[in-house]
């Protein structure tokens, strides 16, 4: 037996193997990450990660869902106000500091790659599901005159505003002290 299998206590494998996984892609981003180093970080086998991840897409699908339910609880922390254009803004400052503070996170969500476009996983879907009804939510409240496909479109574009006002900040075109200030006057606009 290998020192690393029988060093290996934690009692939820799976978890221990995320915790790892995300912990390498926070310091070098998707690219290096690979199941042996993930197995070597969690002090396991090599073969260990097997057991949960077919392969490095998997883990990579996996990280990507886990992400994707963080973004998601950030916003809903935020999204009880009743006042909508209170609520546009904390949702949006928040879906923009999830993806400043976790960029490399951020990122494996929205790889196509990874989360294909039209063919999320089982897991995948409903999250998406869920933050696409959280802007649908803010802008039916902020903009209750708009027909289905104006409100559709407006959907579209709250989640283009932040999405890439997320990717400039992270990219270093913009300064993060910038977030707050475009999403304030984001919703200042729309809610006249």
């Amino acid at each position: 037996m290998s020192r690393s299998s029988a060093s290996y206590h934690h009692g939820n494998l799976r978890a221990a193997l995320l915790d790892a996984a995300d912990a390498m892609l926070a310091e070098s981003g998707s690219a290096s990450l690979s199941l042996r180093e993930v197995a070597r970080r969690a002090d396991v086998s090599h073969n260990a990660p097997y057991h949960h991840f077919a392969d490095r897409t998997a883990l990579l699908k996996a990280l990507a869902e886990r992400h994707m339910s963080r973004l998601l609880d950030a916003q809903r922390a935020v999204a009880s106000s009743s006042n909508a254009s209170t609520r546009l803004r904390d949702v949006g400052r928040a879906y923009v500091g999830y993806a400043v503070a976790h960029p490399q996170g951020f990122g494996v969500v929205f790889d196509p790659e990874v989360c294909v476009p039209g063919q999320p996983s089982p897991t995948m879907a409903p999250l998406i599901e869920a933050n696409e009804q959280i802007l649908a939510e803010i802008v039916r409240d902020v903009a209750p005159e708009l027909d289905p496909d104006a409100r559709a479109s407006a959907e579209a574009g709250l989640w283009a505003f932040v999405h890439g006002l997320a990717e400039l900040i992270i990219a270093g075109h913009l300064p993060p002290e910038s977030a707050e200030s475009a999403v304030d006057g984001l919703a200042a606009v729309i809610a006249r």
